[in-house]
């Protein structure tokens, strides 16, 4: 599972949940270190300390977690079928490559966007992407925020448009709910009343089939609206098989996770972040939900009961690591999957900005079932 991913790091004390199970202690609990996907176990106690990893020289970044180097900040991953490739989308350039391990990127489609508007953000598989391999992107233009389709050797058609698109609040998430719909998160384009009027796209997670029309099942047939009330979201995750899906948001005050219900309002935030450290992409199974913040440099890991509320204790891992997070995703043998987005305000070094795998102790799967 995620929660084996990386354990026994210190709590982060300034976030607040909605629902949290009194605990014995808030004291870091032992637990097994992180491992990365081709790393050994530490040395046994006595043994010679091994040398300083290298660093990255050029392109060239010896970390085993690894898998891509020097592409421009990543605004989305979508781990393909195999759980050994991923698609990954560059958010300002409007690239999708196809990534994987010892193998130069391959660019796969480029998709029109406005870089100072949002550029690409969310990025899935079509739901029966087996079948027919298509690919759905969440982008901003420069008239408004848009989903669009890509079909291999194709350019990107539009599925959905007319998502409004301002000054702010334009980045967006794309999910596959595992019933055969997409779930889709948008900002408010700078306007918070948008979010809560039920007649406008923005500040809403949406529910489409794959023409971007309302999903069958949706709760107003003639919409695909399922909640309101979002500011600028950043991620979608979830464990399909048991409906459970999440959205991060970055909101006015604070930075949010939010608990996605068919048809049921969004409420309060089951966790928030008062202090802003820059939500972005999330990844869970049913147990964790694991969320990458981009100005903290951080993951920072939530334990999840069956019901939504919250077990154990949080904890903040790999802080100052690989610098700024700016999305993550589940793959479906349990290896998260990250996206760095140093060259956008960060401190990039000569590798970034880079995509990594990791690898929970063990080799475990979670899967997304």
């Amino acid at each position: 599972m995620i929660c084996a991913l990386l354990a026994g790091c210190a709590q982060f004390p300034d976030e607040h949940p909605a629902q949290w199970e009194d605990q014995p202690s808030l004291e870091a609990q032992a637990g097994p270190e992180p491992s990365i996907e081709g790393q050994s176990p530490p040395p046994p106690s006595g043994s010679p300390r091994p040398q300083e990893p290298q660093q990255p020289v050029g392109c060239t970044d010896p970390d085993p977690a690894v898998v891509a180097t020097c592409l421009a900040p990543v605004g989305a991953i979508a781990v393909l079928p195999d759980g050994q490739s991923a698609l990954v989308a560059e958010r300002s350039t409007g690239r999708i490559l196809q990534v994987q391990p010892n193998a130069e990127p391959v660019e796969i489609a480029q998709v029109p966007v406005d870089a100072a508007g949002g550029g690409i953000t969310g990025l899935a598989l079509s739901p029966s992407y087996h079948e027919d391999e298509l690919i759905y992107a969440y982008v901003t233009t420069p008239q408004d925020n848009r989903i669009v389709r890509i079909a291999p050797g194709d350019r990107p058609k539009p599925v959905l448009t007319g998502i409004p698109r301002g000054p702010s609040g334009n980045s967006g998430a794309l999910l596959d709910d595992g019933t055969g719909a997409l779930l889709v998160a948008t900002g408010n384009a700078g306007d918070p009343a948008a979010a809560a009027n039920p007649g406008s796209l923005a500040g809403k997670v949406l529910r489409i089939d794959g023409f971007g029309n309302p999903a069958p099942g949706n709760p107003d047939r003639n919409s695909p609206v399922i909640a309101s009330g979002l500011t600028d979201p950043t991620g979608l995750c979830g464990t399909p098989a048991l409906g459970s899906f999440w959205v991060t948001d970055r909101g006015d005050e604070q930075n949010a996770l939010y608990r996605v219900q068919l048809g049921q309002p969004l409420g309060e935030p089951a966790w928030s972040w008062p202090d802003q450290p820059g939500v972005a992409g999330c990844a869970a199974d049913p147990s964790t939900v694991v969320v990458a913040l981009q100005d903290a440099a951080a993951l920072y890991l939530l334990h999840t009961a069956p019901d939504g509320t919250f077990t154990g204790q949080p904890s903040k891992v790999l802080e100052d690591t690989y610098g700024r997070f700016s999305t993550a995703t589940l793959a479906s043998d349990g290896l998260v999957w990250l996206g760095t987005a140093n060259k956008a305000g960060g401190d990039p070094g000569p590798s970034d900005d880079r995509v990594l795998r990791l690898q929970p102790p063990g080799g475990g799967a979670a899967g997304k079932d």
